[in-house]
Order: C-alpha cells, then structure tokens, then sequence
C-alpha cells in the first residue's frame, strides 16, 4: 500500500485509458481526454484572471530559466474543487498531502527549461520548502488547450516528448523506489513558438501541505 501522499503505478493503472511509458528509470504515465473541455476553458478563464510572472526554488540567476506566468488557484472555486475531486478519484492520495493546484500560461516564446521538480536535497531552499511538508512525490499536469506550435514536454534521459492536447494528464513519481529523488524526472516545458499554452499542475508532499 502506497505511503500517504504517494499514489503508485498499480493504482494509476487500474484506470482505463492511462498509459505507461516504459522505461525502468521512471514512473512516467499519460491519460488523453483527462478533463472535458468546458472545464479546461474555466480553468483557463480562472488563470487569466490571477495570473503573475513565475517564480522557481533554488534560483541560479538565470533571468529566463522560468519565463511563464503563473496562478495560484483559490481552493473555493468550484472548477477546483470539480478537478481536486478528479485526481482523488485518479491516485488516491489524501487532498491534504495536496499543494494548492497550479495553472501557468506561456505565451510565445516563453518556456521552463529543463528541471525536476523535487527539491534539491542539501540545495539553499531544501530546509525553507520541506521543513512542513517534506519532499515532494508525485506531480499531475495537465494541458488545457491545444498549442499551435511549441510547447511539448521533453523527458530527454527517457527520451519521450509529450505534445500539448486539450484534458491531456501527465504525471510522474519524482523519487525511485528506494525513496531518495529521481533524477530521470528532469523535464522540460520547451518555447511556445505559436499561440498560448495553458497547464494545471498539482504536487504532492511526503507530509501534510500545513502552509496558509
């Protein structure tokens, strides 16, 4: 049985429709059609209204490394609480493991070059963003709007590039199966080169969120 905050593949894959990449150096998983189109459009409609330039852990002064924008979304809106209930349903994971779901817009020619998301043990931040609630696991994106052209995420140590399609949930475990962090995770979000690219991105953590 999975730790809480964990999910796992037995889990994920009891679900029709998911699929595995596979590869032995990660758990990497895709599933099209995740969330309908009405609910990617208010999702969206919610980023634009909040959205600020984004931030990352552990900066390495590079200006550009991270070029979207970013929303925190509001736990009250329904469209959240509709997609909150969407990925219990999906990975088991208590809600309270859950940081609050994320959406980022790129417009053309922005991007997130190519990072993991775990926190870097023994990096300057590691201490200030898992002294609460510990490590991050798993991370669920999801693509809420075709793209143009541009805005695929690469994997390039498992060698797989995932192209943006409306509902489309990407998700991966960013440790190994002895626990320490998984560096085949790394990933990049590459440059939009037509149009705009809306993603809902949700983590979770080894303890509960327990951050106002």
């Amino acid at each position: 049985m999975p730790a809480p905050g964990d999910s796992s593949a037995a889990t994920l894959l009891s679900h029709a429709g998911i699929q595995r990449v596979p590869s032995p150096r990660i758990e990497l998983f895709q599933i099209r059609n995740f969330v309908d189109e009405a609910l990617c459009r208010e999702l969206i409609r919610l980023i634009d209204q909040d959205r600020r330039p984004s931030t990352i852990a552990d900066d390495n002064g590079d200006a550009y490394f991270r070029t979207s924008e970013t929303c925190d979304l509001a736990p009250e809106e329904p469209a959240v609480q509709q997609l909150e209930a969407m990925l219990r349903g999906l990975n088991g994971i208590d809600p309270a493991h859950g940081e609050p779901l994320q959406g980022q817009r790129y417009d053309i020619g922005q991007e997130f070059k190519p990072h993991t998301d775990y926190f870097t043990p023994g990096g300057p931040d590691f201490e200030k963003f898992c002294s609460v609630a510990g490590q991050r696991t798993w991370t669920f994106m999801i693509y809420l709007n075709d793209v143009e052209a541009g805005g695929a995420t690469r994997f390039k140590v498992v060698g797989k590039t995932f192209q943006p399609e409306t509902g489309k949930l990407l998700c991966w475990n960013n440790k190994r199966p002895d626990g320490s962090v998984n560096p085949a995770t790394l990933h990049h979000g590459m440059k939009v080169r037509k149009g705009l690219k809306y993603v809902i991105t949700k983590w979770y953590r080894e303890r509960p969120w327990g951050w106002e």
